[in-house]
């Protein structure tokens, strides 16, 4: 990890700024970037959170043909011990997707870690990591967080991950109704959001939080 300062602007809710803070460079200053890793990172977590919807019934568990459909010998036919074999129409499927596949992939949280580290790293090293002083609603207000996207610096970006503290309801509802913009807790961090979304749009609190749940 690197040893390097990391400093970062912070900005009132008017988009104006009003101070510098420095980051943890542990986690905010990683100097040497790896791609294959966060690659691999990503790919497990998009294959642990893979539903598995497709599902072809078997002959055991297609309903009906408990009764053998004709006797063994003596009809000139072949023999058959059950119409729901896969050969019947109506029958169960031989080698189709079933329930029980499992798409997960294991991955060391060690890697998992570094590979967020380098994110957020590249993230401000971008100067898509905008904190802001404080971030609180009374109520929910829609049109006022929009307003305080556009004047902040994340105005031009094409999508914004808005990271909280802890659980907060009105932030929460406000922005759901806003194309882009998705809510996150500061200690649910993960590598796919981080990519996917353009900005970071963080308060102070919510960086400290951030930093005590993943440099332990």
């Amino acid at each position: 990890m690197a040893t390097k300062t990391v400093k970062v602007k912070v900005y009132n809710l008017e988009g104006k700024e009003i101070e510098a803070i420095n980051l943890d460079s542990a986690v905010f200053g990683v100097e040497d970037i790896n791609p294959a890793l966060v690659h691999q990172v990503v790919e497990a977590q998009r294959a642990n959170s893979r539903q598995v919807l497709a599902h072809a019934k078997g002959r055991s568990e297609v309903r009906g043909g408990g009764k053998k459909p004709w006797n063994q010998k003596g009809t000139g036919r072949a023999r058959h011990g059950s119409s729901r074999s896969p050969i019947w129409s109506g029958g169960g499927v031989t080698f189709g997707p079933t329930k029980e596949r499992n798409f997960s992939k294991k991955i060391n949280s060690q890697m998992k870690k570094k590979a967020l580290f380098m994110c957020l790293t590249d993230k401000v090293n971008e100067n898509e990591f905008i904190v802001v002083d404080d971030l609180k609603f009374d109520k929910i207000k829609t049109k006022e967080l929009n307003i305080i996207l556009k004047k902040s610096p994340v105005k031009k970006a094409k999508s914004v991950l808005l990271v909280l503290k802890a659980k907060d309801d009105n932030i929460t509802k406000s922005a759901r109704n806003i194309e882009n913009v998705k809510t996150i807790l500061a200690d649910s961090m993960n590598v796919y959001d981080i990519l996917k979304y353009e900005n970071i749009l963080i308060d102070k609190e919510a960086v400290k939080k951030l930093t005590e749940t993943y440099k332990k």
